[in-house]
């Protein structure tokens, strides 16, 4: 990320930030679904997460005593996203894994924000998780009613959402406090990035390397494109609205879905392209009313 990126104009800096970052979040959850091997795939992102991680560690200031409770927690949830992601591209398409996952955030932070942090909801908010809710029962209907064999998929995307909003709440908060932005994105890229690869090597022993091997390029490649999309959101939560930066980011639904149909040749459709418009539609509605 380069050092002089708050140097940007205006009040676009932010919003171009983030939307930069929702295009390459989709890129990068596109690049790992199309892996064979997902587990050896997410295991060389996370390799990558701890070796960028290592050397900005050297790089920035290290972030205030208050942000370590946020960083740790952080990194836990992010280890419990990665493996739930997985799970989830491993039993189902692309196009309706990825925005299930990214449409079930909002709706848990502003659920989480007016039941356990006291905010009021709103009529507007109430609508917007409404639309969302409806959104997302479309994606899971949109090939008929799931059946036995779906419903861990549709679990673990919606496993996944959960994870997405908790990490969220928690960097927002974090990064606020840390006193140096990179340190804290530092910091975080290296604890969460060594677990992953530990896991992977309880759970495949000395064959790892033998899968690691020919998928290093393009799962380094999809490593560096999450560290660089998930840094540009943390900078941009440093210094923008955390509502509109959560609505912006969400784009990354549209993306998503066009890279499943054209590249993954998944069958689209009406109906999922629908739901996936009405998950969009919701959270405008959600955030341009506070709901998150």
């Amino acid at each position: 990320m380069p050092a002089n990126l708050p140097s940007l104009t205006g009040a676009a800096a932010v919003p171009a930030v983030v939307l930069a970052s929702a295009v390459l979040h989709a890129v990068w959850n596109g690049l790992t679904h199309g892996l064979r091997d997902k587990l050896a795939g997410f295991t060389l992102i996370s390799l990558a997460s701890a070796g960028c991680g290592a050397v900005l560690v050297c790089l920035a200031p290290p972030p205030a005593p208050a942000a370590w409770p946020y960083i740790a927690a952080s990194a836990a949830l992010q280890v419990a996203y990665q493996l739930l992601l997985l799970r989830a591209y491993q039993l189902g398409d692309f196009g309706q894994m990825y925005p299930t996952a990214r449409g079930t955030s909002p709706v848990v932070v502003a659920l989480v924000s007016t039941t356990l942090l006291g905010h009021s909801l709103a009529g507007g908010q109430a609508l917007g998780i409404a639309v969302v809710s409806c959104g997302l029962a479309g994606l899971a209907l949109a090939d008929g009613i799931p059946g036995r064999a779906q419903l861990p998929a549709l679990a673990a995307a919606v496993g996944t959402g959960v994870m997405i909003a908790s990490y969220t709440l928690v960097d927002g908060s974090g990064v606020r406090v840390s006193g140096s932005v990179f340190g804290y994105i530092a910091w975080l890229f290296l604890c969460q990035g060594l677990v992953l690869p530990l896991i992977a090597r309880a759970r495949r022993g000395p064959a790892l390397l033998t899968a690691l091997r020919p998928l290093c390029g393009r799962g380094l490649a999809g490593g560096l494109l999450s560290l660089l999309a998930y840094g540009l959101v943390v900078w941009a939560q440093s210094r923008g609205d955390l509502a509109t930066i959560a609505a912006l980011r969400e784009t990354s639904i549209v993306f998503g879905a066009l890279i499943g149909a054209v590249v993954f040749r998944e069958r689209l459709g009406h109906r999922r392209l629908t739901a996936s418009a009405t998950v969009l539609a919701g959270i405008a509605v959600l955030q341009l009313t506070g709901g998150a």
